[in-house]
């Protein structure tokens, strides 16, 4: 057992916090640029979710890829990974697809401030490395889930719905008069203690 949940917890806390990372870095600002307006200083600042849209989104759907892995079991948990494996990569492809465009839209910003002449330096913020580095980490920890899920500990069955149990389940006579403490067991196991 302890060799199952080995690379459970950690992976499980480093996909979770890589992914909610990836999701705030990438609305934060990523690019700046700076120009002259006519003698006074003209800065702009461009944020990820303008230059790079998918970034947050993708983001998100890898943080609730690992909700749903956390709740599921066998092959629709590796299925989920998959997907929120795919997301990830998307993340990062949006990170290095902005790697110019942010810089380019953080001086358009500079030139519709009245930016004029044909110098405007422009840099990346540290944002912006932050949510490519938060990218790989949620990716890496989503390929070892996709790995590993089949090891890892489940909960248990008692979760389900009704419907899903055995039809021995859900057909389970009642004896006698219900007690009080058997209505709850009921209420526990997911069956209407009336029917």
């Amino acid at each position: 057992m302890a060799e199952r949940s080995r690379s459970f917890g950690p992976t499980v806390l480093l996909g979770l916090t890589a992914a909610t990372l990836a999701a705030v870095a990438a609305s934060r600002d990523w690019a700046s640029a700076s120009g002259s307006a006519a003698g006074v200083h003209v800065a702009a600042s461009v944020k990820g979710s303008s230059s790079a849209p998918l970034g947050v989104a993708l983001a998100l759907v890898a943080l609730a890829a690992w909700g749903t892995v956390l709740v599921l079991r066998g092959r629709t948990r590796r299925v989920v990974a998959v997907l929120g494996a795919l997301a990830s990569a998307g993340v990062l492809a949006a990170v290095v697809s902005g790697f110019h465009r942010a810089q380019d839209d953080a001086v358009r910003a500079v030139v519709a401030k009245g930016g004029t002449g044909g110098a405007f330096p422009s840099s990346l913020t540290g944002w912006y490395f932050v949510c490519g580095g938060a990218a790989v980490l949620a990716l890496t920890a989503l390929a070892v889930a996709v790995a590993a899920a089949a090891r890892w500990p489940a909960m248990g069955s008692r979760y389900d719905a009704p419907a899903t149990r055995g039809a021995a389940d859900a057909a389970r006579p009642s004896e006698g008069p219900v007690v009080e403490q058997e209505m709850w067991r009921a209420l526990d196991d997911g069956r209407d203690p009336t029917a």
